[in-house]
């Protein structure tokens, strides 16, 4: 099985890894915010670039990215604009969106980019243009008013990683307990099917929140904490989320 390595870091065995989205909306803040995390529990720094308010001025973004570079060290460091479409805070062109993801890749301080991917025009060939700069693709998809079918699920997941991206990540939003049970049958099914690609899978909102701590036992390599500000409905917060994450990971170790 080929492993996906990151500042040493194995992404898609073990523990999940834990990330922070950063969602200040200044440049000053921003900085502040992710030089803290550095000293953190975190293992993954997210910045959401939409919620930044100068996200339009590529300067402003590069100021940022050369102000954190130097602090970040060991954490992994992703990249993400979300659109309102997905659940995010701004809408742009797709113009925008590709300079500012070509931004990130020629960064040398990114590791890892978020792209959406069935919002994408031709996703396998920026995928490709991506990692060909040095960078790791997400490809991802939220759904923030239902849980598809599991067949839906299934078709969503295998069709990103058939477009080649480094990982997949699929979010939905539960009416019940049945949807999150079928979130984890699809992703432990995915994971066993394509242990060549980490998946990243969490079912929102507190109906779901339980998605977020066992990704160790369904296969989901990735959870999403809240330090100050959430990213989405159902996250716990970091300190907590690194104690609950740690007692499964031993209880499994300690498992006869």
């Amino acid at each position: 099985m080929k492993q996906l390595v990151v500042k040493n870091r194995e992404i898609g065995t073990g523990k999940p890894l834990i990330c922070v989205p950063v969602m200040e909306k200044t440049r000053e803040k921003i900085i502040t915010e992710i030089t803290y995390l550095t000293g953190s529990s975190a293992d993954m720094i997210e910045w959401r670039v939409d919620a930044f308010e100068a996200f339009l001025d590529y300067n402003a973004v590069r100021e940022v990215l050369e102000a954190v570079s130097p602090v970040l060290g060991e954490k992994i460091f992703l990249y993400t604009f979300r659109t309102k479409k997905q659940g995010g805070e701004a809408q742009v062109d797709r113009e925008t969106l590709n300079d500012l993801h070509d931004l990130a890749a020629e960064s040398d301080c990114v590791d890892l980019i978020d792209i959406e991917y069935f919002e994408e025009d031709k996703p396998l060939r920026k995928i490709r243009r991506l990692q060909e700069k040095g960078v790791k693709v997400v490809a991802s998809h939220h759904d923030f008013e239902e849980t598809p079918s599991v067949e839906t699920m299934r078709m969503l997941l295998e069709k990103m990683c058939v477009g080649g991206a480094d990982v997949v990540k699929l979010a939905v939003m539960p009416q019940n307990g049945k949807d999150v049970l079928n979130l984890l049958e699809v992703t432990e099914n995915f994971k066993r099917e394509n242990a060549d690609t980490p998946v990243i899978t969490m079912s929102m909102g507190k109906l779901g929140s339980i998605s977020r701590l066992c990704g160790e036992t369904f296969g989901s390599c990735v959870t999403f904490g809240a330090n100050k500000k959430c990213s989405a409905p159902g996250q716990y917060q970091m300190q907590d989320l690194a104690m609950i994450l740690e007692a499964i990971h031993k209880s499994n170790e300690n498992e006869i």
